[in-house]
C-alpha cells in the first residue's frame, strides 16, 4: 500500500492511513527521499495519527527517513503519535531521538516554519 504524499508549498505531507508492512515503510523512505532530492522542498511532515501500533522497525525506519531528509537539506516532523502509542514506545525502549515531533498537523507546520526560519537566520 502506497502512502499518499502531498506537496504544500515547499513542504511534503505524507499521511499514513493504515498499518504498513516493512516493504511499504521502505517504499515510503525511498519515495520521500527521492522527492526531497528532486524538488524544492524545505520540510516534510509524516502523519502517523492513524496508526495503532509502532513497532521497532517502523520507529527505526521513521528515524532513518528523518536523518536522510536532513542530509538532503530539509527538516522532518512526525505528527500524530497517540498517547497510548507513546507510552508503549517508551515501555519498549523505542525512541525517535533527534526527530522533531508534534501533536498534530497544524503544530507540525508551525514547527517546520520555526525550524526553517532558524536555519535561514543562521545560514
Amino acid at each position: 500500500m502506497s502512502v499518499p504524499i502531498l506537496k504544500q508549498g515547499t513542504y511534503l505531507i505524507a499521511v499514513i492511513q493504515s498499518a504498513l508492512g516493512d516493504a511499504d515503510l521502505l517504499m515510503l523512505q525511498n519515495d520521500l527521499t527521492e522527492m526531497v532530492g528532486e524538488s524544492n522542498v524545505n520540510g516534510v511532515i509524516v502523519d502517523v495519527s492513524a496508526l495503532d501500533v509502532m513497532d521497532s522497525f517502523s520507529t527505526r525506519t521513521l528515524r532513518s527517513i528523518a536523518y536522510m531528509i536532513k542530509l538532503c537539506g530539509a527538516e522532518m516532523v512526525i505528527v500524530g503519535v497517540k498517547p497510548e502509542i507513546a507510552f508503549s514506545m517508551v515501555q519498549l525502549g523505542l525512541t525517535l531521538e533527534g526527530v522533531i515531533t508534534a501533536l498534530d498537523l497544524d503544530e507540525g507546520l508551525a514547527l517546520l516554519d520555526r525550524e526553517i526560519g532558524k536555519r535561514g537566520e543562521n545560514g
